[in-house]
């Protein structure tokens, strides 16, 4: 029986609407306890001076798979980079923008990061995933399933059968042990097969007589159907492109009378730093991060992250196949597609994002200006969208941003005119403090991801004992002044404590446990299942390269596996 009580640390727990209270946290086999009259053999640290939250919690990265493997093979130089050679306890790691498995789990844990969703797994791929996500120590996982440009999806769309789409993301779910349902460009991967994309929410796909909001709307409201823990998670259609703030607004219009099965949003849009665009070309492409807030401002249903620009080396990937298509051709660099049978398609591009480039710099305050301007913290989550904006090893700089208007202008110094120009981001003033971090880096990530209830980002009686001690005073240092002090105290953490058990000390591995994965298993009527599986077994026969008894992602091959039980049965 372990037992562990920190004691005297400022205390910032949101989900608990703790706000920097001195407080002990009492620790119990791996468990937050309420009874701090722990045993004499209890070990104890003394938090005092030093800021404690529940341990971070990423709800969207790209930590495995095979278009990550597809950007580790791409970028040789890269795995040349961040070598950390081999102790005691740690495999060696290398690599920046797509580090190895091993440092993937070290990396977040020395940023005090415990759990971590990879967004984006093709069913078919999931198989794979799954053993990366075996290779990654320390954190907690979870993957989100495509289902935008999926066959069977849309038949059942345009059918408008609403019961079978419900059978077939539960099936889905159980078939890659995934957990929710993930939707990038609806249609628009499908359409990519034959070379072509489609050109906004209204664009028939083409072969299937539907539109990326139909798509969008019948996934949503079989989500609901199925109350499963997570919203649908969304890469909206046209991201990427000039003037795309329209379609992202229209498409958060699209959900406002969808009632949610529970206490979360009905949508989580992704890495708004490449959503919020104005213009019409890249002539005269500017920020529209301000209207963005404006309607996040007036309405709760939707959730959105950053995906926040890190300038310097990036690898970006994603089941927008034809966006990276159009990224390589306009770059002139390499690239990389993939096709998922009947499923969707990719595309990687590596790249890197420059200073005093006009684009990217407006691109790197957009971010910024989405996080500032939308006045509920729990609305816009803190990521790089890791590798995409940026490597997640950043956060700590993304952090020092957001706290100080002072090193925003240090920041823009380096920057183009045309950035102060056409962004907001040079009136902005507010800085975000040390609850509304604790909110953009583990308390919305869990709540949106419905998992406060399972031990996630909070640290309430029954939490896992998930936490991060900080070496910061947050009565002495003013972090619009001292935004060096803050980025380098979220660098390197005094402690990261996973289940309990102490994984980093002052920035360094001390233990290497392996992590726990969630999934979903969703229960539907029998008879809707009956109907679907007659289709499946059709598919498979004719189209798959595999036989539908190989498919599913067996259960040996998930490790410590927390299965959370939701369906509309």
């Amino acid at each position: 029986m372990s037992e562990l009580l920190i004691k005297n640390g400022r205390v910032f727990d949101p989900i608990n609407s703790i706000n920097g209270d001195i407080m002990d946290i009492a620790i119990k086999n791996g468990k937050i306890v309420d009874d701090i009259s722990l045993s004499p053999d209890t070990k104890v640290i003394d938090a005092s001076s030093m800021i404690v939250m529940p341990g971070g919690v990423d709800a969207h990265s790209h930590i495995a798979g095979s278009k990550v493997n597809s950007g580790r093979i791409m970028c040789p130089n890269d795995s040349r980079s961040g070598i950390e050679k081999r102790t005691k306890i740690t495999r060696p790691c290398s690599g920046y923008t797509v580090p190895n498995t091993f440092a993937m789990g070290y990396r977040y844990a020395k940023l005090g990061y415990t759990t971590v969703f990879e967004a984006a797994i093709p069913i078919l791929h999931a198989r794979h995933t799954h053993e990366e996500f075996g290779d990654i120590p320390i954190i907690d996982k979870g993957g989100l399933v495509l289902f935008g440009s999926n066959w069977q999806v849309m038949e059942a769309v345009r059918e408008n059968d609403i019961e079978k789409l419900a059978a077939y993301i539960a099936w889905g779910l159980s078939a890659s042990r995934g957990y929710g349902v993930k939707i990038v460009n609806p249609g628009g991967g499908e359409a990519w097969g034959f070379g072509k994309n489609v050109s906004g929410l209204h664009d028939t796909v083409p072969n299937f007589d539907v539109t990326p909001a139909e798509i969008i709307t019948g996934l949503a409201k079989a989500n609901e159907m199925l109350h499963l823990p997570h919203s649908i998670h969304l890469h909206c259609n046209l991201l990427g492109k000039p003037g795309n703030y329209k379609t992202t607004i229209e498409t958060m219009k699209l959900l406002e009378n969808i009632k949610p099965s529970m206490d979360r949003q009905v949508v989580h849009i992704t890495h708004m730093t490449f959503n919020a665009w104005g213009g019409t070309n890249w002539g005269d492409f500017e920020s529209k991060a301000d209207a963005v807030a404006d309607y996040l401002n007036q309405h709760d249903h939707v959730t959105v992250d950053m995906g926040q620009l890190i300038f310097g080396n990036a690898t970006t990937m994603t089941a927008d196949g034809p966006m990276q298509y159009a990224n390589a051709r306009l770059l002139a660099t390499k690239w990389t597609n993939g096709d998922v049978e009947l499923e969707d398609a990719s595309g990687v591009v590596p790249l890197s994002y420059i200073r005093k480039m006009y684009i990217h710099d407006i691109m790197w305050a957009v971010g910024l200006e989405v996080a500032l301007l939308t006045k509920n913290p729990w609305q816009v989550l803190l990521t790089t969208d890791h590798p995409n904006g940026g490597p997640f090893v950043n956060y700590p700089e993304v952090i020092a941003l957001l706290m100080s208007a002072r090193k925003r202008e240090e920041e823009m110094l380096k920057l183009s005119n045309k950035m102060r120009d056409r962004t907001t981001l040079s009136g902005i003033e507010r800085e975000l403090d040390w609850y509304d971090i604790a909110i953009k880096t583990r308390a919305s990530h869990a709540k949106i991801l419905g998992l406060t209830d399972h031990g996630k980002g909070h640290l309430g009686a029954y939490a896992d004992a998930d936490v991060t001690i900080y070496h910061i005073n947050p009565d002495q240092v003013d972090a619009g002044r001292e935004h060096a002090t803050v980025k380098k105290a979220f660098e390197k953490p005094a402690y990261t404590i996973k289940d309990g058990e102490f994984v980093v000390r002052n920035g360094e591995i001390t233990a290497t446990p392996e992590g726990r994965t969630f999934w979903v298993n969703a229960s539907v009527p029998e008879e809707d299942n009956t109907r679907l599986m007659k289709d499946l077994r059709l598919k498979f026969r004719k189209y798959y390269s595999i036989n539908l008894a190989n498919y599913m992602v067996q259960d040996n091959y998930v490790k410590h596996p927390v299965v959370i039980k939701a369906g509309g049965s």
